[in-house]
């Protein structure tokens, strides 16, 4: 079992941990602040450290269980099994995919009950695919994403019983991906404060802590993937 420190504090990007397993495969920490490849967000990336040595991790996937596997960059050293690490994010890579994270569920706020049947979150550009016969356009998709980043709303995390999936189903907007159940637990971000929030959702992904922290964005573009399938791409806009 690997802990995840993400889950409760997605801006700590360094921890000291144990070396569970170590091949020149995977490397398996007690802890982690490497987010594993899941719900369409890319793995993290760092550097790993000890007495001794270093080696450079390359992705970060899920493992058998609650275990996190850190893929070690080809030929790097391996540390001892028992042996305590330093985790180290690479910050620029995470804190550009926290950013576009936020971003796509600002996206999903702004089209409030058309379903998700896909997206990606990457460093560069992100997407996400809508279920949606008649988009709005490019510029006022822009146009209203970017008033909810500059108002600067909160972005928190909250955990929950897992039954308010049953009495309130519609929390989940992904078709493609569904909250794992079975913990008795349930992770949701919520975004906006009060009663009604700008977006609330399970959610076991990365986020920044306000969207004032965002930065402006730009639709690179909308794309039609099929009958009412409409993709909706998205970049930080160029200074």
């Amino acid at each position: 079992m690997t802990e995840r420190l993400y889950m409760d504090d997605a801006a700590l990007m360094t921890c000291t941990a144990r070396v569970l397993s170590a091949t020149p495969e995977a490397i398996e920490l007690d802890r982690t602040v490497f987010y594993a490849r899941s719900g369409g967000q890319a793995g993290d990336t760092g550097t790993l450290r000890w007495a001794g040595g270093e080696t450079a991790i390359a992705d970060t996937l899920k493992g058998e269980g609650d275990a996190i596997r850190h893929i070690p960059a080809p030929g790097a050293t391996i540390p001892a099994p028992g042996s305590e690490v330093t985790c180290q994010l690479d910050t620029a890579r995470r804190m550009a995919l926290m950013r576009m994270h936020t971003t796509l569920h600002l996206l999903c706020a702004i089209l409030p009950g058309v379903a998700v049947t896909g997206g990606a979150v990457n460093p560069e550009k992100s997407r996400l695919d809508f279920d949606l016969a008649n988009p709005p356009t490019k510029e006022d998709v822009e146009a209203a994403l970017n008033a909810l980043i500059d108002a600067d709303h909160p972005v928190s995390t909250e955990w929950v019983d897992e039954s308010v999936l049953d009495t309130n189903p519609g929390l989940v907007r992904t078709l493609s991906v569904q909250p794992p159940r079975g913990t008795g637990r349930l992770r949701l971000v919520r975004i906006g404060n009060g009663e009604t929030p700008i977006d609330l959702q399970p959610c076991g992904g990365t986020h920044v802590a306000r969207t004032g922290l965002i930065g402006r964005m730009t639709i690179v573009k909308i794309e039609n993937k099929g009958k009412q399938n409409r993709r909706m791409v998205i970049a930080p806009a160029q200074e």
